[in-house]
Parts: structure tokens; sequence; C-alpha cells
């Protein structure tokens, strides 16, 4: 077993990494993909379609079930070059009830290992999204009272980082960056100077993934998320 890390600084990520988040969106995207039953483009061209739509919509709009809510309407009428009507909206919001009711579902092992991490290191959250919804996640989960500090932002950028770092008086060298997405959570982090550990999702969203520098010592990967108790 290799040493453990000692008095660290651990930022979390939440949609992904603490709680399962984009799985619920891609049964909801599943489900509105049936219900289209387009007649000439395949279920790989319909996805694509929303994916543009997504991508151009978390740019101006943030991100969030509302926003994903917008996506899937825009989709729909795009692909059937009409507006969607009372009785079509009403069905989506049926589609999307889990997210808009914020149902929470931990990652396997979660709250019993950020109780062991809290009592070796300072433990902090960086979430991005809606406010509410993040907050309403939260709580949800029953896992705020684990962190010295809870930050939702717009966008997880290197402004992010470095704001977080001027705000809790960090050192980038012994801070820690946890999460499941390499544009989120790693590659900013690292350009703010901190460490990043990797925890992949096998349901992170497509406009998550990035190309992440394999030589880069600095970077941790793990499989799950109790296996941080094997490092800190």
């Amino acid at each position: 077993m290799p040493p453990r890390f000692t008095g660290q600084v651990l930022v979390f990520d939440a949609d992904d990494t603490l709680w399962e988040n984009n799985v619920l969106f891609e049964r909801v995207i599943d489900d509105f993909l049936d219900w289209l039953e387009h007649p000439t483009l395949d279920r790989a061209a319909l996805r694509a379609v929303l994916n543009d739509i997504e991508a151009a919509n978390t740019a101006v709009h943030g991100y969030g079930s509302r926003v994903f809510l917008r996506s899937l309407g825009e989709c729909f009428e795009r692909l059937n070059e009409r507006p969607v009507t009372e009785r079509e909206r009403r069905r989506i919001d049926e589609l999307a009830v889990a997210l808009v009711e914020h149902r929470v579902e931990l990652v396997p092992g979660v709250a019993e290992t950020l109780l062991d991490l809290g009592a070796r290191h300072r433990l902090l959250l960086l979430t991005k999204g809606d406010p509410g919804e993040q907050r309403r996640k939260l709580d949800a989960s029953e896992l705020a009272h684990h962190f010295d500090g809870v930050h939702i932002v717009p966008e997880k950028d290197i402004t992010a980082y470095l704001r977080l770092v001027e705000e809790h008086t960090l050192t980038p060298t012994s801070t820690w960056m946890i999460g499941n997405s390499p544009k989120s959570d790693i590659i900013p982090a690292r350009q703010a100077g901190m460490n990043a550990v990797l925890i992949p999702n096998a349901n992170t969203w497509v406009l998550e993934q990035a190309t992440l520098d394999p030589g880069d010592d600095r970077v941790l990967t793990l499989q799950a998320f109790p296996e941080l108790l094997d490092h800190f």
C-alpha cells in the first residue's frame, strides 16, 4: 500500500462524484428518444442533435434540470420543425420528473469515506450549476456537515479554482481536487496549481470529457471512491 498523504485539503466535486447525477439524465434522454420515434434519423443522429443543443444552451444559460428541459424542448422543435404543444411539453416534464424532484442516490462508500477522511484532512465542496438546485441535492444527500465550505459556481474554470485558493488561503501543492470530470475537475484544478484525483464515472456527461496528460504525475486516478482511504 502506498504511503498516505497527511494534512491535506480535499476539494470534492458533487454530481457524479458524491452522488449519481448524469445517469438520471441519461435515463430521461433514452425515454425522450424512444418517445420521439423520428421517421428518418437513427438514435445516434438524434443524440448528436441533442448534444449540440445542450452545448449551446449550457454556454448561455448554465447547468441544471431547467436548462436540460429547455434543451429537450428545443430538440423536439428542431426535429419536428414546429413549436412544441402544451400537451407535448407536459409529456417532456413527465419524463424528467426524477430530475425535477432532485432525487439523490449516493455513490457507494461516499458517506463512510468522507467521515474517515474528515478526521485527518480539511474537506471542501466545489460544484457547478443552479445554486438552488445544487443546494437541494446537497441537503437531500445529508453530506453537508462533512465540509468546511460549500461553493456553488456557474462554471468550474481556472478562475473558480483560483478564487477558492484565495478565499480559503490554500496551499495548492497540498490541495487536491477530487472528481469525475476531466474537463471541469482535473484540467482547471491543475492549471491553478492543485493536485487532482480522477474517479471516473461510467455515466459522465459527454460534454465533460477531455484528454488528460498521461505523464502528469500530480493526477491520481482511482477506480472507486473508497480507494481514497488508501492514499489520504
